[in-house]
């Protein structure tokens, strides 16, 4: 199974920038046609989290607009710049957001490996959180399919970084997280975003991995002080590859035009 993880589009209505310089829009463009072009096709997309940047109706209904290209089974999942009913008002037909409930947990077992959705925002805050709820229900869920393999996604992290400035917008209960995640070794990986960067690191019983923004990403300064700040570093995304009988394996790709490929003579 080939799993396409995308995150951090920060689509805005009508083509607007971001910060007045990052074009968030033609970027996803250019991931799309970098995902369609790839010489084995995805068994799925998921984007996790901060699918636009101001949460509002058009923005949502610009980012559906590009997303029609990919024409692959897509997963999403809220961040912190997203609004829960005006995602979910915008992709009426992706059922698994439905849940009635607050949090946008979802689980998917249509596939090989089974996809595990859980939903860190608090509305209002750049920060994250997992809630006593969502551990209890994390827990039924994998406990439910216990020799399944699966992949958690989530849009905060997990697990501190040293970039302080996002540290501080971190997640709020990782070590209880950590708890249920060391209970079940089934699951391959965690998978997130919000770091704008590829970042991997153990968790419990498994690794927590971030991947990088489709448009920008996080400057990386392990100085105490160092101001929140973006570059223009090469945009990008990951492809996660699994197969029965062996670990999961990540990739991480550039976005965009480059020379090759060429043999090996």
């Amino acid at each position: 199974m080939l799993i396409c993880q995308i995150t951090d589009l920060h689509i805005r209505a009508h083509g607007e920038s971001c910060y007045g310089r990052v074009d968030t829009s033609t970027a996803l463009r250019d991931c799309v046609a970098s995902i369609r072009a790839l010489p084995q096709t995805p068994d799925v997309v998921v984007a996790t989290g901060d699918l636009v940047d101001t949460g509002s109706a058009a923005d949502y209904l610009a980012l559906a607009d590009i997303l029609t290209g990919l024409d692959l089974p897509l997963y999403l999942l809220p961040g912190n710049h997203d609004e829960r009913g005006a995602l979910c008002a915008a992709f009426p037909d992706h059922h698994y957001l439905a849940t009635g409930t607050a949090r946008l947990n979802y689980v998917i077992d249509d596939h090989p490996l089974r996809l595990i959705a859980l939903d860190t925002v608090i509305p209002g805050d750049a920060a994250g959180q997992v809630d006593g709820d969502s551990l209890a229900w994390l827990d039924r869920v994998l406990a439910s399919a216990p020799h399944r393999p699966a992949m958690l996604m989530m849009h905060h992290p997990p697990f501190l970084t040293g970039i302080v400035a996002m540290d501080e917008i971190g997640l709020a209960g990782r070590a209880q997280l950590e708890s249920v995640v060391a209970r079940h070794p089934q699951l391959e990986r965690i998978i997130c975003g919000h770091l704008h960067r590829s970042i991997s690191t153990r968790f419990g019983a498994t690794v927590a991995s971030t991947c990088p923004s489709t448009a920008h990403q996080v400057y990386l300064d392990f100085a105490a002080q160092a101001a929140a700040c973006f570059t223009l570093e090469p945009p990008g995304y990951q492809l996660h590859w699994w197969r029965a009988g062996q670990s999961l394996v990540s990739h991480t790709l550039s976005i965009g035009k480059f020379p090759g490929p060429y043999h090996f003579e």
